[in-house]
């Protein structure tokens, strides 16, 4: 066993997963957290969904066109809040840069690929301790023909790189969900994907990284980092220091000014997303979907239903807008025609930030500048779906082994 000190800034799914496989490395681990004990972060809230279908990166061709018309609508899914922030103007001209065939060519495979080593890893700790997984696969639900047709294109892609897809027509898809009534064209049937409730894993991934033996700081906001040597030897927030041999930033949103406290200029942006979560709904479908027009996740959690969606890209700003909120609230019924606007009245919506790169690959993997320092963040929209694979990743990249595949697209210094 390895008694290498590392020491894990950022307490959500990606921290908590690299604080689990390094403790099973045998490494001593120290995470600490800028929430409170208990405290909400991005992982908690979102659609907790694991996603070997989502292979095509946000940077695509037209996702320029669709922002620029969404942008006029306060109800649309996607909203880039206007600013003259270099930061902000440099992420857009990155982003807009990477919105081409060619970058989703070469990324496809990338994200095929940690999506299905995720898959494997959670129904791996799912075995070991169950957390509510689901394996029943994801349905992209289509209201018009035209969505419909762009979805088949989105399985015949899926087909080229081995991710099993099946369109299927209304009457097929109310077929295989018959626990909701949908008014819909048809859907493409994702049978590799899965679903659970993030809160669940949460708790059940924290409770084995204590039974290990971590040692957990909440409540705790870093703001310096001293160097010496060109190695990392402390991060320190208030009047804590932690001292160790290897350090991982695993800040989510927070990770780029993390960084710039080591001179480091991470292009990322906080998007922010919204969810719902029915407690007792007019009716539950079995699988999780999205409303593919909409832009709207669903996803069963027990007895409850939770929507979400948006991406409102512009700071580190938690408050909720009730026009985003109601975009997704509309368009329920008109899928979903069993349920009313009136079912969401008395719903707190909560609201959390993604941390968005300006290519749609997530940053894995040293720093070159200071080689003790692993950046793990970036991962939009897929963290939760991401986050075993990540952390996995990032104990082999502390043990000094190779990754079970090549990483260097996701490499933090590519910008």
């Amino acid at each position: 066993m390895d008694s290498k000190r590392v020491c894990i800034v950022g307490g959500g799914v990606v921290g908590l997963c690299s604080a689990y496989y390094a403790l099973k490395r045998g490494y001593s681990v120290t995470m600490v957290q800028r929430e409170p004990e208990g405290g909400d972060n991005c992982s908690m809230g979102n659609a907790g969904m694991i996603v070997p279908s989502h292979f095509v990166p946000l940077a695509a061709p037209g996702m320029i066109s669709k922002g620029l018309r969404w942008m006029m609508n306060p109800e649309s899914p996607f909203f880039v809040r206007p600013s003259l922030d270099p930061s902000l103007v440099r992420w857009g001209w990155l982003f807009y840069r990477h919105a081409t065939e060619r970058h989703v060519a070469a990324s496809r495979e990338l994200l095929r690929d940690l999506n299905l080593e995720s898959r494997r890893l959670f129904l791996e700790l799912e075995s070991e301790e169950s957390f509510g997984l689901v394996d029943r696969g994801l349905l992209m639900l289509c209201k018009t023909e035209k969505g419909l047709e762009e979805e088949a294109e989105m399985a015949h892609a899926a087909h080229e790189i081995g991710v099993e897809a099946e369109v299927l027509d209304a009457k097929a898809t109310a077929e295989l969900d018959p626990g909701v009534t949908m008014d819909v064209v048809g859907s493409v049937h994702f049978p590799k994907d899965c679903h659970l409730d993030p809160s669940r894993f949460m708790a059940t991934m924290l409770k084995r990284v204590l039974a290990l033996g971590a040692e957990i700081h909440s409540g705790v906001t870093i703001d310096r980092v001293a160097t010496r040597g060109g190695r990392v030897v402390s991060v320190s927030g208030g009047s804590e220091t932690f001292e160790a041999d290897e350090f991982v930033i695993a800040g989510g949103s927070w990770t780029a000014p993390l960084l710039r406290l080591v001179g480091i200029k991470l292009p990322l942006q906080a998007g922010k997303g919204y969810s719902l979560t029915l407690p007792s709904p007019p009716e539950l479908p079995r699988l999780c979907s999205i409303f593919t027009e909409a832009k709207v996740a669903i996803t069963p959690m027990g007895n409850k239903l939770r929507f979400g969606g948006t991406m409102e890209v512009g700071g580190l700003d938690l408050s909720v807008n009730p026009s985003r909120v109601h975009g997704i609230v509309k368009s329920v019924a008109s899928y979903f025609p069993k349920f009313s606007e009136d079912d969401f009245r008395s719903v707190e919506p909560w609201a959390g930030l993604r941390p968005v790169s300006p290519d749609g690959v997530p940053y894995l993997g040293r720093l070159k500048q200071l080689p003790n320092l692993t950046v793990a963040s970036g991962h939009a929209m897929m963290g939760l779906s991401l986050g075993p694979v990540t952390g996995r990743v990032v104990a082999d990249l502390l043990a000094g082994d190779a990754p079970f595949r090549p990483i260097e697209a996701m490499a933090p210094g590519r910008f």
